[in-house]
């Protein structure tokens, strides 16, 4: 299979993976190890990606990267995290998708779309206008939906715990998004599990208190995002890869931990799951968090190491060298970069030049490639 392809000594002979090192997953090739995460742009009518979308990522994949991934893109109108949230939960958003998928793709990168439930941090303003929670007089709504009847802070509304038919409901909404983000062209879908939204509420103790078939021990807590991953391997092509973003700790006494992320990554890939990307946090508000360069990349390399999947390091990764290293000592296959590339869309085309390898320059900026 391809994780022992990917996590087994390479040849004798052969050169050693590094960051502009191609990469193969299922059907798909990568023409380098970096990755657009995604990020939230709060920019959205009704779900409806639209001209920034297009300029954001598009960017993105002129500027060199291997994956670009839209944003959590809620599977259900009140899975978004804000009003202004991207949304996969009609047909009708399938268009517009569609001219961004094919850009992406005319341009080297691979287009990705991340799947996404808010969970009990639904309902909320952007950034920019405070990011409180949002009644329906201000364009949010109620009910909003968890595992379990407690709110995320104590200015957040307290949710409404799901049912065996709303479970249900969730996990049909990511294989229906999941199908949708096919038809619009994109070739890797990734489940967020992460951050404190839905699937990750429903993972952590710290959220989920329930008493039934999906909560108390590991087992019934991570049976909503089994049963998520199926459903979407199962109306996704067997061509194309499935990633699934995990928080993988939640940096709190009691809650989510690391030994937990290496246990679900292990049964996640036997529902042919191929890269998990490692982040964490967002479970509860106020977690003092030893932030710092590279700081979450300890966890994918235990995963990677310890469950064999593949995996993807995020967070203060900054510089070239850095995310060459990650890769070079098999920390991770890929590096997911975010606001690196906010601040310098044309990233893989600096490094490439900083680390001496063969950048994927566009024919039409190629008399600004520096010269060695």
């Amino acid at each position: 299979m391809l994780q022992r392809v990917m996590t087994e000594t390479n040849p004798a002979g052969a050169e050693p993976a590094h960051l502009f090192a191609p990469l193969e997953i299922r059907g798909v090739s990568f023409r380098n190890r970096i990755g657009v995460s995604p990020m939230c742009e709060y920019s959205s009518e009704d779900g409806f990606a639209n001209d920034w979308h297009f300029v954001h990522l598009g960017s993105r994949a002129v500027g060199g990267a291997a994956i670009v991934m839209t944003e959590a893109s809620a599977v259900l109108a009140d899975g978004r995290i804000s009003p202004d949230d991207l949304g996969v939960w009609k047909d009708e958003h399938i268009p517009m998708l569609a001219r961004i998928f094919r850009f992406i793709e005319d341009h080297g990168a691979v287009p990705a779309m991340q799947l996404a439930h808010a969970g009990r941090k639904a309902s909320t303003a952007a950034p920019w206008n405070g990011g409180g929670a949002l009644d329906e007089r201000e364009r949010g709504w109620r009910p909003i939906f968890a595992p379990s009847a407690i709110s995320f802070s104590p200015k957040s509304p307290t949710p409404e715990p799901l049912d065996e038919a709303g479970i249900a409901g969730v996990v049909q909404a990511f294989a229906d998004a999941a199908k949708r983000a096919r038809e619009a062209g994109a070739k890797i879908v990734e489940i967020h599990a992460a951050h404190g939204y839905l699937l990750h509420e429903f993972l952590s103790p710290l959220s989920n208190t329930r008493n039934d078939y999906y909560g108390g021990s590991f087992e019934n807590r991570t049976r909503i995002l089994r049963e998520v991953a199926r459903a979407v391997r199962q109306t996704w092509p067997a061509t194309l890869p499935l990633f699934v973003r995990i928080s993988a700790s939640d940096w709190v006494q009691g809650g989510w931990t690391i030994n937990d992320s290496v246990e679900l990554a292990k049964q996640l890939h036997k529902l042919s799951v191929d890269l998990i990307d490692c982040s964490s946090g967002g479970a509860v508000p106020n977690v003092s968090i030893p932030a710092g360069p590279g700081y979450q990349v300890p966890f994918a390399e235990r995963v990677r190491k310890e469950a064999g999947i593949a995996t993807a390091a995020v967070g203060m990764i900054t510089a070239p060298a850095q995310a060459d290293c990650i890769v070079r000592t098999g920390q991770a296959d890929m590096v997911f970069l975010a606001r690196e590339v906010l601040r310098d869309p044309y990233w893989p085309l600096r490094a490439a030049d900083e680390l001496g390898q063969n950048g994927p320059w566009p024919k039409q900026y190629l008399r600004a490639k520096r010269t060695h």
